[in-house]
């Protein structure tokens, strides 16, 4: 396949996809129904210059990354996720590597989950999606690349997140992390970008490399959080994760009790998004 075919291919999807079945209003004068290029780059996290470059057969080479978000914000079926890939002259993943697709029917629940702070992650916790008020709660992540993304690297090996925890309730949280860590290489045992990930940690972090060894195993369990934000002050919120069957991927959704200050401050981050927050 040619870069002006990969392009096409995707000039014609972003026709198909409305901008209300992708979450997005529709807002003024229109040429087309489809998605504006502007609105697939916000969706696919990427810039609108590469997602304009891929259009016209300029950009070369789009990384497995780069073609996923794209099949994800094009509302792609299976196969023709699958035929994007190849068109990338990539090998689409395989059943030994740990998942990241998102089905149309997941993106519909996230789309009507749209007031509410939600984020995808894959088995390995590497985030995959996240809508404005997670972005306005927990910070932007739109310009997070390769493990920046992951969430067991940001804590061991980065810099953290908003989530407050006392010293006794960060080691429980750690273990917890590397225990499930360690249970989702169990089961994608031929991912390699999941052992680098494993060998990165284990080199450059003592105490991963500790519980790594000890060899644990289990899962990262919901929790009530208090999230420290620098301007609306700190919020008390319960976090579920929900697991996808048939897909490993884990939907994390941030709740506050109804009738409280943490209520109230979600609402105003919902409102304020993250101009000027992060």
């Amino acid at each position: 396949m040619t870069n002006a075919e990969f392009g096409q291919a995707v000039r014609r999807w972003r026709d198909r996809v409305s901008p209300e079945a992708a979450g997005l209003p529709a807002g003024g004068q229109r040429r087309a129904a489809g998605l504006r290029r502007e609105e697939l780059a916000l969706l696919a996290q990427i810039s609108v210059d590469y997602v304009t470059r891929l259009e016209q057969g300029r950009a070369t080479n789009p990384s497995a990354q780069v073609v996923e978000a794209l099949a994800r914000a094009l509302r792609l079926s299976g196969d023709e996720r699958v035929h994007l890939f190849r068109m990338a002259g990539l090998v689409p993943p395989g059943p030994d590597t740990v998942p990241s697709y998102i089905t149309p029917s997941v993106q519909r629940l996230l789309d009507r989950l749209a007031g509410t702070p939600v984020a995808v992650h894959d088995a390995a916790w590497t985030l995959l999606t996240a809508n404005p008020p997670y972005a306005a709660l927990m910070g932007d992540p739109s310009r997070w690349r390769g493990n920046e993304r992951n969430g067991v690297w940001r804590n061991f090996l980065g810099p953290g997140s908003r989530v407050r925890h006392t010293p006794r309730e960060q080691r429980a949280f750690e273990a917890g992390l590397v225990a499930d860590l360690r249970a989702t290489a169990g089961r994608y045992p031929a991912d390699q970008h999941l052992r680098r990930l494993v060998a990165e940690l284990r080199l450059n972090s003592g105490r991963f490399a500790e519980l790594w060894d000890a060899g644990a195993v289990g899962h990262h369990a919901a929790a009530r959080k208090t999230v420290e934000h620098p301007h609306v002050g700190p919020l008390t919120l319960d976090c579920d994760v929900l697991t996808v069957a048939g897909s490993d991927l884990r939907i994390m959704i941030y709740t506050a009790e109804p009738g409280t200050q943490d209520a109230e401050r979600l609402a105003l981050l919902a409102v304020l998004g993250t101009q000027s927050l992060v």
